[in-house]
C-alpha cells in the first residue's frame, strides 16, 4: 500500500480507555455524573470500594483529585448514606483531604498487581479567575484573554501547594511501601495559560443566554479548559511518561 505524504496509515490497538466518575476518589453525595450540584458535600473517607472495584485490573491507572474539595471544611461521614445511626463531623482541609488519600493509597498497597499495573497521579489544574492575580483589573477574570501569562514561577490562588504536599508524602509513603505511584506535574505549565480556558464559549449541560453571555465577570468559565489546547499538553507529557517504560 502506498500512502500519500498527508496521510497515516491506519493502526489497530487492542485497548479500551475509560472514564471513571469519582470526583473525590472516596464515596460521597457528588458520585452521581449528572445529578451532583451539591452545595454541601458529604464524604465517606473509608469507604472506597463502590469506585475501586472497577480498577482492579487495568494496565494504567491514572487519578487526580483536587477542586473537588476546595472548601474550608467537608462534612465527614462514618457510616452509611441513609444509616439514621450514622456519624457527621465537619473536618477541616487540608486533614479531610489526607484522610480520603490515606484510605486511597491503602487500597493500592492491597489491590494494585505490581507486575501489570502502572499508576499515576496528576497534580492540580489551575484556575484563573481572578485578573488582579496576574495584573489585570481588580474584579475581572479570564474573558478576552489571549496573551499567555509570562512572569516565571507565577502562581494564582486557584492552586492550593499545602495539598500537593499532601500527594507528595502519600506518593513518598507508598513507594516505602514497594508500590510506585508516578505524579504527573501539569501545574506550574498551565499556571501560565490564562487565556487557555473556554469562558462565555463553554458548553456545559445548556448554552449560555444571550444575558449571562453579556455578564462574563459572573459566568465566564475559567475554571475548565478548551479543547483542544492546554490538555493536549498534558496528554504528551503521560504518553511520555509511558512509552519511555
Amino acid at each position: 500500500m502506498v500512502h500519500s505524504p498527508f496521510s497515516r496509515p491506519k493502526l489497530e490497538y487492542n485497548a479500551t480507555i475509560e472514564f471513571y466518575w469519582a470526583p473525590l476518589l472516596v464515596e460521597s453525595n457528588s458520585d452521581d455524573p449528572v445529578n451532583h450540584k451539591v452545595p454541601d458535600r458529604i464524604v465517606r473517607v473509608q469507604a472506597i470500594e463502590k469506585h475501586a472495584k472497577y480498577w482492579n485490573d487495568a494496565d494504567i491507572l491514572v487519578f487526580n483529585t483536587f477542586l473537588w474539595w476546595r472548601r474550608q471544611a467537608m462534612n465527614v461521614l462514618w457510616g452509611s448514606f441513609g444509616d439514621p445511626n450514622g456519624v457527621y463531623k465537619k473536618v477541616r482541609m487540608v486533614r479531610v483531604y489526607e484522610m480520603a488519600l490515606s484510605t486511597w493509597s491503602d487500597w493500592l498497597e492491597v489491590h494494585i498487581n505490581r507486575n501489570k499495573t502502572q499508576l499515576f497521579f496528576v497534580s492540580m489544574s489551575p484556575t484563573h479567575q481572578r485578573a488582579g492575580e496576574w495584573g489585570g483589573t481588580k474584579g475581572e477574570n479570564c474573558y478576552n484573554e489571549r496573551d499567555q501569562i509570562i512572569k516565571e514561577g507565577y502562581s494564582g490562588n486557584g492552586s492550593v501547594p499545602k495539598m500537593m504536599q499532601v500527594v507528595e508524602n502519600v506518593l513518598q509513603d507508598l513507594k516505602t511501601r514497594g508500590l510506585k505511584v508516578e505524579m504527573l506535574n501539569i501545574t506550574q505549565l498551565s499556571e501560565y495559560r490564562k487565556e487557555g480556558h473556554p469562558s462565555i464559549y463553554r458548553k456545559q449541560w445548556e448554552p449560555l443566554t444571550e444575558e449571562e453571555m453579556s455578564n462574563p465577570k459572573s459566568y465566564a468559565d475559567c475554571i475548565h479548559w478548551c479543547l483542544p489546547g492546554v490538555p493536549d499538553t498534558w496528554n504528551e507529557l503521560f504518553y511520555a511518561h509511558v512509552f519511555s517504560r
